[in-house]
């Protein structure tokens, strides 16, 4: 059997796909009927759509009576976008698209004579603005509106205001709904991600920790926990600005209602974990270097390296306490006094590790004394004891 053929057979079933699916399916229903959380926000969200559609077709085709009233409707759905300040920025630049569809569809077709020659003279124009980053990804409705205007022959002075017209109520409608029912807040993300980077932190400690007492140095895996919490940094960068977003042009009586009951970290925190992440990230580097035969600094011996295991252990714990409190919204949460103790004293003996190495050689000392600067580090960040002096 060769190895495409094990690939092949490796493959899920379409039977099986379809169950994984169904199953997904059935946990976020699950989970938007448990309490708030993004599948919630997301139901909410595609039911506000729904409504705004209606309420556009309603006035645009019942109240108005437009025969074609798609415009309305189409632009209701497209701009029930994830904040309202967002909602507001792709309404102008989705109406510029529309507007410079329309108007050069009609101009190509009044040059031209012919749906055919409209297309061909319009097309690339069209395609080209599409990609302006002014339009950003709205910009694709100038060629989609071209479109549809030259195949239902509706071009001149009247179909551009018709059409303008339709987009404009539909995105009025579209933020209407959007910022006057359940407005998007976007505060609970900060948190969460605020909190799983606190516990990855940990995890990734105890990882090493682990690996320095079994005299097995998994650099790669190193990497990989160091690479994932960058990833983790970058998602809590997104989320932040994504809550600041989320509250502007939201009146402040809603902000009352969808905001959630607890505050939101503040940006130290942020920081703080930004800077939690940089000493990681620096003190596997050294161990990947001291793993290295190639390079001249040398790892220190084996009971040094346990002891400074058992404070990157007491760090990573203190890193699992601070995410147990963000993830419950408590006050500030601290190690038990032993575990503060017996952080004090292995930091203790590691410093008097490194005088009795600095009398005998440079090597292990300098790896030593930079493991040491690192785990200072870490500890003056993640132990309210280290922040304060």
């Amino acid at each position: 059997m060769t190895g495409v053929t094990q690939a092949l057979f490796r493959q899920p079933r379409p039977t099986h796909a379809l169950r994984q699916e169904a199953g997904a399916v059935g946990q976020a229903a699950r989970a938007a009927c448990r309490g708030p959380g993004r599948e919630r926000d997301l139901l909410v969200q595609s039911l506000k759509a729904s409504a705004a559609a209606i309420l556009a077709w309603l006035v645009a085709g019942v109240w108005m009576g437009d025969p074609l009233a798609l415009m309305a409707p189409w632009v209701a759905v497209v701009l029930m976008q994830a904040t309202v300040y967002s909602s507001l920025v792709q309404a102008a630049r989705q109406l510029a698209a529309i507007c410079c569809g329309t108007v050069l569809a009609s101009v190509a077709l009044a040059v031209t004579g012919s749906t055919l020659g409209a297309v061909a003279l319009s097309m690339p124009l069209l395609v080209l603005l599409a990609n302006w980053p002014r339009f950003g990804d709205q910009g694709i409705y100038g060629p989609t509106t071209a479109l549809f205007t030259l195949c239902t022959s509706a071009a001149g002075a009247s179909a551009v205001g018709h059409r303008v017209g339709q987009a404009a109520l539909g995105a009025v409608i579209g933020l209407a709904v959007n910022a006057s029912v359940f407005p998007p807040i976007h505060l609970r993300d900060v948190r969460e991600n605020l909190a799983a980077l606190a516990r990855e932190a940990g995890d990734t400690l105890h990882t090493v920790a682990g690996d320095l007492r079994a005299g097995e140095w998994d650099t790669h895996g190193w990497s990989h926990a160091s690479a994932r919490l960058e990833r983790r940094l970058a998602a809590l960068r997104s989320a932040r600005g994504w809550s600041r977003e989320s509250l502007r042009l939201t009146a402040a009586p809603l902000r009352a209602v969808r905001r959630p009951p607890a505050s939101l970290p503040p940006e130290q925190d942020d920081e703080r974990w930004s800077r939690v992440t940089g000493h990681i990230r620096a003190l596997t580097r050294t161990l990947t270097v001291a793993a290295d035969d190639d390079r001249a600094p040398a790892p220190p011996p084996g009971p040094v390296l346990d002891t400074y295991a058992d404070l990157l252990q007491l760090i990573g714990d203190a890193c699992h306490a601070e995410a147990d409190r963000l993830a419950a919204a408590k006050g500030g949460a601290r190690p038990d006094d032993h575990a503060e103790s017996a952080m004090r004293e292995l930091r203790g003996q590691l410093q008097d590790g490194l005088r009795e190495h600095a009398g005998q050689g440079a090597e292990g000392t300098t790896v030593l004394g930079t493991l040491l600067l690192q785990a200072e580090n870490l500890w003056s960040e993640t132990v309210p004891t280290g922040r304060h002096g």
